[in-house]
Formats: structure tokens, C-alpha cells, sequence
């Protein structure tokens, strides 16, 4: 897989803490197909809980609920800074996908995902794919981001990608002060850590708008059908050596914790704005990350196109028209940079309470007038 990166390890008292936070959580076990899958529902104050299915082989369980939890949360703050009346959750699976993947696991994780009756909502993540879906969908009905075949949205990196890009041009415009955004990337060096499903789409974005990229992955299938469309993208040999490089974008969009301490005090980059979840390795690194003059576009925000395109499978899938809302992004992007201006806090702290006040005004109509 080639989106990849150890996810942090958290102790279980903490767990328990941010556990707590969630609506749900529930553990599945299927001995017979060898699933071993968690289903995190943080909030449904806006709607049904909206996420994919990660499929990834933990270290532990432990780890695996670490991820699960952090991801769900972030899921709820995706769909509420984007103004979708959806809620977060989302679900991992425990295991290696290249070798544990089976018709028989993925139609047990459909049960899993039917039983708990519409709250939770799955779609394609890191180690599924949409014909992945399709099978889930042959237990569920809860089930989107199918393949165009079934009526679905098909790749939802399409639109996470897009998305990625426009939340990067409303960046550029603020930091460089172009009047035309396109032209903000135009000759500045972008890094992009991870060219799987979302790098992949968005090293294309950024090649037509003229930057110059610099990329890296573990995957060196990954790297070599990124060199064939683009030969004139540079590779290095590791995340490390692209954070270390001269760049004026570095774009996180392998797995989270991609901004620490030491990644923070080695960029050179103006701008970090990736597709990657949950970037911020722990609490603070944002003030860390303000304090250094770099301008980080908070991932749930900009990121939010695969969520977009999925949800708008729910209405019968139009591309033109989810890729119509996830422009929108740019607005968004544009919003959250504004207000943590405005409110002398970080970028971070902006869209967390842009997200939050829609969470808690809409969810209390809901509780008044719904059922």
C-alpha cells in the first residue's frame, strides 16, 4: 500500500480519555473470514456518521483504536466545517489487505456494518478500494463510494485530491498575495510525501499549474507510475530527505502524525496543506507550527473532496456536481485562514470552532424538531 506511514502509538489511559468523546464504539470479530475490524462513531448531532473503512496491519489493537478514534473525531469535523449534514465516524480493519482480503471478510464486515442500522454510513479508505465496497454492499445497505458499475461515485482520490488542491491555492493567495490563485503555485517547489491514491492525482494538479515537484514514497510502484505520466517530477529517497529539501509546499498525504516537533523545526516550507488525516502529531504542534511563520491549511478542510464526492452518491452520484461543491473547498480554505487571522489563533483552532459552532447549533434543532 502505498499511502503508508506507522500510525502513533497511544496509551491506553488515553485512549479511554479520547474514547469518551464517541458516541460508539464497537469491536467485531469473525473468526471464520478473520475479520478483526473496530467501528468508531464520534458524533451524529448533523446526521448519520459518514467514513471509510481503513484497512491496515496494526501493531496491536490498541493502535488500531487509537487510529479509529482520531479519525472518526476528525471525520466530525470534516463534515461540519463543509457544511454537510452528515456526522463522523469510521472504521478499521485489522490486517494486511495484500494477503487477508477475501469476499468472505469483506461480506462479514457488511453484517458488521448492517447491524448497527444506518447510524454508520462506510466507503473506501487506505487498503479499500470502490469493487471492495460493492461487496460489502451485497450485506449492507449502508454502503457508499461503490464502483460506477453499481451506480456508485467510483475513486473518491479523485475529488479528495482536487479538493486538496483548491484549499492550496486559497493558501498561496494569502501567502504570496497573488490576484490570479492558480498563479501562487506557478515556479514554487511543492513536496509531496506519499503518491499513492490522493499524491498520485494531486502531483497532476500541480504540474499543470506550473509548480515544480518534488515527491517521495515507500512504494516504489507508486513512484514509478508517477515518474511514467510525469517524468519531470523529482524523486527522493525518503520523507526525511523531502522535509529537509528546499520546498515552499510540503504536503503531507501518506497516514497521520506527519507534523512533529522535529519535522516542524527542519521545513523551510511556507505552506504545509496535504491530504494526509490528522496531521498534527499531538496537541500544540500547531502553535509550534504558527509560531515558525508557516501557514498550515487544516487537513479535515482541505481534504474533504473524497467526502463530498461519497456523500453525494447519496443522491444519485453527479460528478460535475459534487466536484462542483468541492471547489468550494477554496472558499472554505479561505474562511478558516481569515478568521485564525482575525482571532490571533491558529489555523487549527480556527476551523475547530467553525466546525464545533455548526455541530452544537445545528444538532440542537435537530434534537428539537427531529425524532
Amino acid at each position: 500500500m502505498s499511502d503508508s506511514s506507522t500510525p502513533p502509538v497511544v496509551p491506553a489511559t488515553e485512549l479511554l480519555e479520547h474514547g469518551l468523546e464517541h458516541e460508539q464504539v464497537v469491536f467485531a470479530n469473525d473468526p471464520a473470514s478473520g475479520l478483526r475490524a473496530i467501528i468508531a462513531i464520534h458524533s451524529t448531532a448533523l446526521g448519520p456518521a459518514l467514513g471509510g473503512t481503513r484497512f491496515y496491519p496494526y501493531a496491536s489493537t490498541a493502535a488500531a483504536l487509537a487510529d479509529v478514534l482520531a479519525l472518526s473525531r476528525g471525520m466530525s469535523y470534516k463534515a461540519a466545517v463543509t457544511g454537510l449534514d452528515l456526522g463522523g465516524g469510521k472504521a478499521v480493519i485489522i490486517g494486511d489487505p495484500a494477503t487477508q482480503k477475501s469476499e468472505a471478510l469483506l461480506r462479514a464486515y457488511g453484517r458488521f456494518v448492517e447491524s448497527l442500522g444506518g447510524r454508520y454510513l462506510t466507503a473506501c479508505d487506505v487498503g479499500t478500494y470502490s469493487e471492495d465496497m460493492d461487496l460489502v454492499a451485497r450485506e449492507s445497505s449502508f454502503v457508499t463510494g461503490r464502483t460506477e458499475a453499481h451506480g456508485g461515485a467510483g475513486d473518491s482520490s479523485v475529488l479528495t485530491a482536487y479538493g486538496v488542491f483548491c484549499g492550496l491555492r486559497a493558501a498561496a493567495e494569502t501567502v504570496w498575495g497573488d490576484h490570479d490563485p492558480a498563479a501562487g503555485l506557478a515556479g514554487r517547489t511543492v513536496g509531496v510525501a506519499g503518491v499513492g491514491k490522493v499524491g498520485r492525482h494531486l502531483v497532476g494538479h500541480l504540474v499543470d499549474a506550473g509548480a515544480r515537484v518534488v515527491v517521495t514514497d515507500v512504494s516504489t510502484t507508486a513512484l514509478d507510475r508517477v515518474r511514467d505520466e510525469h517524468p519531470e517530477v523529482q524523486v527522493v529517497t525518503s520523507t526525511e530527505a523531502l522535509v529537509a529539501s528546499a520546498l515552499d509546499v510540503y504536503a503531507p498525504c501518506a497516514l497521520g502524525g506527519a507534523l512533529s516537533d522535529e519535522v516542524v523545526a527542519e521545513l523551510s516550507a511556507r505552506i504545509v496543506c496535504g491530504a494526509a488525516n490528522n496531521q498534527l502529531a499531538h496537541p500544540g504542534v500547531e502553535k509550534l507550527v504558527e509560531d515558525r511563520g508557516i501557514v498550515y491549511a487544516p487537513d479535515y478542510v482541505v481534504n474533504a473532496g473524497g467526502l463530498v464526492q461519497v456523500a453525494d452518491e447519496l443522491e444519485g452520484f453527479s460528478f460535475e456536481r459534487a466536484k462542483l461543491r468541492a471547489t468550494r473547498i477554496y472558499d472554505t480554505t479561505r474562511t478558516v485562514l481569515e478568521r485564525a487571522r482575525r482571532d490571533g489563533v491558529p489555523t487549527a483552532t480556527a476551523a475547530d470552532r467553525i466546525a464545533e459552532q455548526r455541530m452544537l447549533e445545528v444538532g440542537r434543532l435537530r434534537g428539537i424538531w427531529l425524532p
